[in-house]
């Protein structure tokens, strides 16, 4: 437990440098929050997370920032048994699991009506460069993890979603009235 609390210090660290933060942090799960594919396992195993994906989560949760989940995952069922099993789940307030043929774009349309937090205040992160790509497009500031989420992923994402907010603020402040 202590890994944790020394990864969800740093992680609270790291935000404390960015004067803008995100006001939703959305989450792939697998091969981004932990190591495996859930359709390869059973709701029996034992999962496990990446080293600081559950510290990062505490961090999220003690700066009240919140956090969605959105995987494409065709067994939705052992994605949240494994939440449940984590003793993570309660950290997210939208969870949209499930099989889709886009990249994406329906899980965030949803994240997007429960929560109302528009795309542009949204920094996200996933394993898949398809699914980064196309969520950009709809102005989601989104981190491409090669080895789950982590504490440089997380200081990555900040300072890009830092620069998309202010590059967003001075266009708006040189529009013409």
């Amino acid at each position: 437990m202590e890994e944790v609390e020394r990864v969800k210090a740093e992680a609270v660290q790291i935000m404390g440098v960015f004067q803008l933060l995100p006001r939703l942090v959305v989450f792939d799960l697998d091969y981004t929050l932990w190591p495996f594919y859930c359709e390869c396992r059973s709701k029996h195993d034992a999962p496990s997370l990446f080293p600081h994906s559950r510290g990062i989560l505490h961090a999220l949760k003690h700066q009240n920032i919140p956090a969605a989940i959105a995987s494409k995952s065709p067994t939705p069922d052992i994605a949240t048994t494994y939440l449940n099993k984590l003793g993570i789940r309660s950290m997210f307030v939208a969870e949209e699991i499930f099989y889709s043929w886009t990249h994406k774009t329906d899980h965030f349309q949803k994240i997007h009506s429960k929560t109302g937090v528009p795309y542009n205040s949204m920094l996200f992160f996933d394993d898949d460069n398809n699914n980064i790509q196309e969520i950009s497009k709809i102005g989601v500031t989104s981190i491409l993890v090669r080895n789950g989420v982590n504490l440089e992923a997380l200081r990555n994402g900040l300072a890009k979603f830092s620069q998309n907010g202010n590059a967003s603020k001075k266009n708006k402040q040189k529009r013409p009235k």
